[in-house]
C-alpha cells in the first residue's frame, strides 16, 4: 500500500538527482528555498521505500492574481515504481493541504514530457514553451484548488 508523509528535504534529493538531474553534479539536486518557511516536501513510500517525491514552496507567479499560491517543484517517481498512482496521490495530499490552509492556485514550471501528465491531474498550461539549459523545455502549468 502506498503511505504519503511530509519528508526532509534532504530525502528528496537522491531520487531528485537520479530522476531529474542524472547528467548534472548531486549539488545541482539541493535547491537553495529548501528549508524557507512554508516550504514542505512529501513523499510517497511502498513497503516503506520511498518512491516519489515533491517539494512546495510558498511562492508567486506574477502572471496569476492570486496572492494564496504555492509552487510545486521537483516530482519525480523511480522509474520502477511508475504507473501506481504514486505522484498523483502526492499531489492530491498537497492540494487538500494547501486548500486547509487558504490557497487557492498550485502551479509548477514542467517538463513538456510531461505536461499530459500534469494536464491529467486538472493542470492548465500557461504561456509559450522556454527552455532550461541543460535540462530542456518546460511550460509553466498551474491549477486552481
Amino acid at each position: 500500500m502506498i503511505e504519503i508523509r511530509e519528508v526532509s528535504p534532504e530525502m528528496t534529493y537522491d531520487i531528485r538527482h537520479q530522476i531529474l538531474r542524472p547528467h548534472l553534479p548531486y549539488e545541482e539536486s539541493i535547491y537553495d528555498t529548501d528549508h524557507d518557511e512554508g516550504a514542505f516536501h512529501l513523499g510517497a513510500f511502498l513497503n516503506d521505500k520511498l518512491i516519489t517525491i515533491a517539494s512546495f514552496y510558498k511562492e508567486s507567479f506574477p502572471d496569476f492574481s492570486s496572492e494564496k499560491q504555492y509552487r510545486l517543484r521537483a516530482m519525480a517517481t523511480l522509474d520502477e515504481h511508475r504507473m501506481l498512482g504514486a505522484g498523483r496521490r502526492v499531489v492530491t495530499y498537497a492540494e487538500e493541504k494547501l486548500r486547509d490552509e487558504g490557497f487557492d492556485l498550485l502551479w509548477c514550471n514542467g517538463r513538456t514530457t510531461v505536461q499530459a501528465y500534469y494536464e491529467k491531474l486538472g493542470f492548465y498550461a500557461h504561456g509559450d514553451v522556454f527552455h532550461y539549459p541543460q535540462i530542456g523545455p518546460h511550460i509553466i502549468m498551474y491549477k486552481e484548488l
